[in-house]
Parts: C-alpha cells; structure tokens; sequence
C-alpha cells in the first residue's frame, strides 16, 4: 500500500488529482489510502480520509511500501525514520496553496541529499512514480551537536553586532 499524505493545515487538490489521474494512466498499480485534509477534489480511485489521528498515522506510515506527500517537516521526518521510500509534491505560492515556497527550499535540500524524490509539478510526476518504484533513500544522521554549534555561532555574532 502506498500512503498519500496531502497534510492537514491547507487544501492540496494539485496532488491528490495528479494521484488519480496517474491511477486512471496505469502509472500507480498499488493500492493507495489517503490522508487529503480539506480537499475540495475527491479522488475517484482510491480510500481517503480528511483526517487521521496519530497512532492511524503513524500506523500507515509503517504499513506502507512507500509515501507520496507535501513536503511538510512531520511527514519527512516520520519517513526517514521509517526509511521509506518518499516522493514529495512541494506546495507552491503561485498556485495559492501556501504563503510562502518554503516547501520548495525543504525540496531541494532533502532531494540533493538523495532522502526522497521530488516532483514539483504534476507533469513530473510520471517519471517520479517509476523512481520510487526502485528508488532506496539515504539514510538520514542527526547532527545536534552541528546543530548546536550553528546556535552558538548565530548568538555570538548576534551579541557582537549589539
């Protein structure tokens, strides 16, 4: 089962219709189960939910064979956790569905270090889901230490330019 997560916070019709036209075009065989949030899109070819606690959620994460989602902070972190396969769809300004393109710099970042897919726009999606049919993610190391020191270095350059 592949897990599609369109996040809880804004509507994502863009993806969750991209999925359902790529199941009409025989480019998904798998079946798919859907978190969607408050889409206004109902998807005609697979389950779906609006909303999932977090044990369900957590649940299909583990479950699936692979993820497709926003590229929201909690849905990445959950899979490299899990070292699921993940193809994310960033949310994007120019089509109202955020304020800002943070998702496209969280994107890129985590795309350069070979963590997940990336599909910015619904035409890219064909050749994505055939990578994710093979595709195998880097292993994510936390650095807090490095993250430490970088807070140390921002505070200290604060301090001097007060």
């Amino acid at each position: 089962m592949i897990f599609l997560t369109a996040g809880t916070q804004f509507p994502f019709d863009r993806l969750v219709n991209a999925v359902d036209r790529a199941i009409d075009n025989n480019l998904i065989n798998e079946e798919i189960f859907a978190q969607i949030g408050g889409n206004s899109y109902t998807p005609r070819n697979f389950k779906s939910v609006n909303f999932l606690d977090k044990s369900r959620f957590d649940s299909c994460v583990r479950q699936s064979s692979a993820i497709i989602s926003h590229a929201g902070m909690g849905t990445i972190t959950i899979a490299l956790e899990y070292e699921k396969p993940l193809l994310v769809m960033p949310r994007q300004k120019k089509y109202g569905e955020v304020v800002n393109d943070h998702q496209i710099a969280i994107a890129k970042r985590f795309e350069e270090l070979n963590h997940f897919l990336v599909a910015y726009e619904v035409e890219e999606l064909p050749h994505k889901l055939e990578q994710m049919k093979t595709f195998v993610p880097r292993k994510r190391h936390a650095q807090p230490q490095a993250v430490i020191e970088r807070i140390k270095q921002f505070l200290t350059e604060m301090s001097a330019d007060s």
